[in-house]
């Protein structure tokens, strides 16, 4: 039986980040996979809907300027969008394989072997491995278990791929359907609906069973986002619960039961179901090795640095109950490496993540949010800045947005940030890092920013909390919250 001295199954971004850090640490290394290197974050998820979003992006930018210019643009032909959006999965995949290629070469010991195949648990040290055609037995020292997720299904709802379809079926239409509609109205859902729209070829409807869309953002991020969604064509159904969801003649029927009593049928082409995403656990044999699933089909009993009860199996990725985000993914991919090799002596820390959601315009946020603040009873002062007193957004035509901080008031560390408009996720980094390392804003204001660019939004906001800011009136607000 071959030996490692770790076994990785899942070769999405959190299993190739943990591969790759053992590489560096010339580790005996099997990476197991049962599709395609890259996982979620290269197929059906995070680079080709991020692909499909900057093709909708740019789109809607020739639009507006041929519209200023009394010029028809004509809609790309939804075939040239799959081509664009296949040709950079493949473009990144080739990179993934160059790279373990270029590895194994490099390295003077060790080896990163990858196989295709189911791998199951058998013992604390055992992995069973069916492959096409053989059924293989690896032992290994330690296992890191990143099988990332797959969308999660609703109930009552048959998921066809055809009409009905999920997140990983979206982009495999063959044509832009007349009609569609969403269900859910999270990050998933707001983002595929905003790629519909932006392309101008299809009528959305987003269905969302509260007041407003994206319920853990704040308000005023949400109203813009709403207001843009409903200016390219989309119709929220607002406090609507979905009764049913079924395929009529070629079409998809719903039922709608409304917060007032209103009860409504509609039918559309095509229906989305993005209602979140489940972790991949079945058939992964965890009864084996006596680690357990929680409710939501997260991995159980796992301590802040990924192992679980299990001391030679540690999980990663979309399987814990943390954010299921790539970059997420890859840092706890590192991290269970380092742990196991006793390389950092570091604790995991979530508190300045970034994030981006990917609308119109574009949401870009780390750290703490006002909703996250208030509901963990942490005071705070915020100032905001509005796109349209940014020189950059003024030369981009894009004044739609603003830049908000929030700070400690005792030491005036930065504890949020959400920035929406063009560009937004340029202007996160630093702020994160500012974050982890609790570096008061002054730093932030006396920094010379290049000019024109949006991050001079961030400045300005900063020097508002300190009373110094150049751009007053309107543009600029500064308020605070605390417990009571």
């Amino acid at each position: 039986m071959k030996h490692y001295d770790l076994c990785i199954i899942g070769g999405g971004p959190a299993g190739f980040a943990a591969a790759m850090r053992a590489r560096d640490m010339d580790k005996r290394v099997l990476l197991v996979e049962r599709n395609l290197l890259g996982g979620a974050g290269l197929q059906n998820g995070a680079l080709s809907s991020k692909t499909f979003w900057e093709i909708a992006q740019s789109y809607a930018a020739a639009v507006h300027i041929a519209a200023d210019c009394q010029l028809d643009l004509p809609c790309i032909p939804f075939p040239e969008i799959k081509r664009r959006i296949q040709h950079a999965v493949l473009h990144a995949r080739g990179q993934w394989e160059l790279m373990v290629e270029n590895v194994n070469q490099s390295h003077s010991k060790g080896l990163l072997d990858i196989v295709y195949g189911n791998g199951t648990l058998r013992g604390a040290h055992e992995v069973s491995i069916q492959t096409a055609d053989s059924l293989l037995h690896i032992q290994a020292d330690h296992i890191i278990l990143a099988t990332g997720s797959h969308p999660r299904s609703a109930p009552g709802i048959h998921i066809d791929e055809k009409h009905i379809l999920s997140s990983d079926g979206i982009e495999h239409l063959d044509e832009y359907p007349k009609t569609m509609v969403v269900l859910g109205a999270g990050v998933i859902g707001c983002e595929f609906a905003t790629i519909f729209a932006l392309l101008g070829a299809s009528k959305v409807f987003l269905i969302d069973k509260a007041e407003r869309i994206l319920p853990f953002e704040d308000a005023d991020v949400v109203a813009v986002v709403e207001r843009k969604l409903e200016q390219h064509g989309v119709h929220i159904h607002r406090n609507a619960a979905l009764e049913s969801m079924l395929v009529v003649d070629g079409q998809v029927e719903y039922v709608l039961k409304f917060t007032d009593g209103r009860r409504e049928t509609f039918r559309v082409d095509k229906a989305l179901v993005a209602i979140g995403r489940v972790p991949n656990t079945e058939g992964l044999g965890l009864e084996n090795v006596g680690v357990t699933v929680s409710e939501r089909g997260h991995v159980d009993d796992i301590d802040k640095d990924t192992c679980t009860n299990c001391e030679s199996i540690f999980a990663v990725g979309d399987l814990t109950a943390d954010i299921a985000l790539v970059n997420v993914a890859e840092l706890e991919g590192r991290y269970a490496v380092e742990k196991i090799y006793g390389v950092s002596d570091r604790e995991l820390c979530y508190d300045n993540v970034s994030t981006i959601m990917f609308l119109h315009p574009e949401v870009a946020g780390v750290g703490l949010n006002e909703i996250e603040a208030q509901r963990k009873g942490i005071p705070y002062r915020a100032a905001s800045m509005a796109y349209e007193a940014i020189p950059r957004a003024i030369a981009m035509h894009a004044t739609d947005g603003f830049i908000k901080l929030l700070i400690h008031p005792e030491d005036n560390t930065i504890i949020g940030m959400r920035a929406l408009g063009e560009h937004a996720s340029s202007t996160i980094q630093a702020v994160a890092l500012m974050i982890r390392n609790r570096i008061p804003i002054h730093h932030l204001a006396d920094l010379i920013h290049p000019h024109p660019s949006i991050t001079e939004g961030v400045q300005e906001c900063a020097r508002a909390l300190l009373g110094t800011h150049i751009r007053k009136g309107d543009f600029v607000r500064v308020w605070e919250w605390k417990p009571g």
